[in-house]
């Protein structure tokens, strides 16, 4: 078996939908392949969720099929947030969860997500055995070990319960809140969840139709909801992204506050109940800020590669319980075992009302150095990164903003894109080095193609 994955990205498979892997056959042979692999201690049971992309009707069925061909059962669930089947897999002793989303990503686009009995994200070793049998031809079980389909009415019901669990005894009682659902898999829970603790709650992009999933809303459109908590004269905003596994807020003033800006809200939160055990787990896109305002309170900050998996990953070697992305895929340990939009946002409004504090008073502790990035399209996937070019045009990069800044070139694991990241103190020279470097880059991309 080889150990170079063919098909896995950093969140599971993703692509268009038609083109590539992303096409009925090949997820019907996915899913196949999937439940030989979680049925080999015997018959297997999987949890199947989706987002609110109009292919996610076309994509469960056919994992479906799939599955029942494997001797598979499957336990379909609807539209739910990817932590939510996390938690229902657990919940409901699945051998393994699927979920069908694309994340943040257009409505053309989807993908395929696996979890673990644990709730967990896959290990390589299972993805590359999944990989191995897609290498196989199709085979059908016998007819008496087929797999049988069944529905969850009440899987949403359970996970807003969850939910709730998380926040301990907090009341959210006279808080005034906007939501915004990007039209995804949050739409339903998450209203349901912050009402019944007790919230003022308006909601933004709860009407999805398959086609305007993350279309000018949510975490990646953040401006609806910074008009709305305006308007409304809200306590706060929170917008999550089309499968509810990562946020931002927005204060009171309308400001953005971002992943880093939770994350230490959040460490200075848990450090002082003694949740934190030991340090925080950012990325390579995690602001300096952020690592100059923790090591002024004394806590480490680890930097992983971009991908929660692998902030997971740091965090479970070192036994910490908090990490996260300035994208808003953050990480609480203490309370569940992946990114979870809704849960976190809790964890938040609970540091908040045991502060005393508003969101602006929480994240006025760390000041956020001016970061840059441009997304540079790489139609093929070239090394252009090790080009010569490319290399001097960061070294000179490097030299001008000196000690106080960074650069980081990265390809996307999800998107046909490589991001050119600036950071520094001059607001002026991070904007104009990351052009120059991101013009270097397509230049490099284009004489690669």
């Amino acid at each position: 078996m080889s150990d170079v994955k063919r098909y896995f990205g950093t969140d599971g498979i993703r692509g268009r939908v038609g083109d590539g892997v992303i096409t009925p056959d090949f997820v019907l042979k996915l899913g196949w392949a999937a439940g030989r692999v979680f049925a080999r201690e015997g018959k297997g049971r999987i949890l199947i969720g989706k987002d609110t992309r109009i292919s996610g009707y076309m994509f469960e069925s056919v994992l479906e099929a799939g599955l029942s061909a494997a001797g598979c059962d499957s336990l379909l669930v609807g539209p739910m947030p990817t932590p939510a089947i996390a938690y229902l897999t657990r919940a409901f002793h699945a051998d393994a969860g699927i979920v069908i989303s694309a994340s943040h990503n257009p409505y053309y686009d989807n993908g395929i997500k696996f979890f673990s009995a644990a709730g967990t994200k896959l290990p390589d070793e299972l993805e590359l055995a999944i990989e191995a049998e897609l290498e196989l031809a199709l085979t059908t079980a016998d007819s008496d070990q087929l797999g049988r389909a069944s529905r969850i009415p009440d899987a949403g019901g359970r996970y807003v319960e969850f939910c709730k669990s998380t926040a301990g005894y907090i009341g959210l009682g006279g808080m005034k809140i906007v939501l915004d659902c990007a039209h995804g898999a949050t739409y339903d829970v998450a209203p349901k969840v912050f009402r019944e603790l007790g919230a003022k709650v308006s909601v933004i992009g709860a009407q999805p139709d398959g086609l305007n999933i993350n279309e000018g809303v949510g975490s990646t459109h953040p401006a609806n909801l910074q008009r709305a908590v305006l308007e409304q004269q809200a306590d706060l905003g929170i917008a999550f992204d089309g499968d509810g596994d990562r946020l931002l807020m927005v204060d009171g003033d309308g400001e953005l506050v971002d992943g880093d800006e939770l994350l230490y809200i959040l460490a200075m939160h848990m450090q002082s109940t003694g949740q934190l055990n030991g340090g925080v787990v950012g990325t390579l896109m995690t602001n300096l800020g952020l690592v100059v305002a923790l090591e002024r309170e004394g806590i480490e900050l680890v930097r992983a590669q971009v991908g929660d998996r692998y902030v997971l990953e740091q965090l479970n070697e070192r036994g910490w319980n908090l990490g996260g992305e300035n994208s808003g895929h953050l990480v609480c340990k203490h309370v569940t075992t992946t990114g979870d939009g809704i849960v976190s946002a809790l964890q938040v409004l609970c540091a908040l009302i045991q502060a005393d504090q508003t969101l602006s008073q929480a994240k006025s502790g760390m000041r956020k150095f001016p970061q840059v990035m441009i997304n540079v399209q790489m139609p093929q996937k070239k090394d252009v990164l090790s080009l010569p070019s490319v290399v001097a045009a960061v070294a000179a990069a490097e030299a001008e903003l000196g000690r106080t800044g960074r650069v980081l070139l990265r390809p996307s694991g999800t998107e046909p894109l490589v991001r050119v990241m600036v950071e520094g103190e001059d607001v002026g020279l991070v904007k104009r080095t990351c052009r120059q470097l991101a013009a270097e880059v397509e230049a490099a991309v284009q004489a690669a193609v």
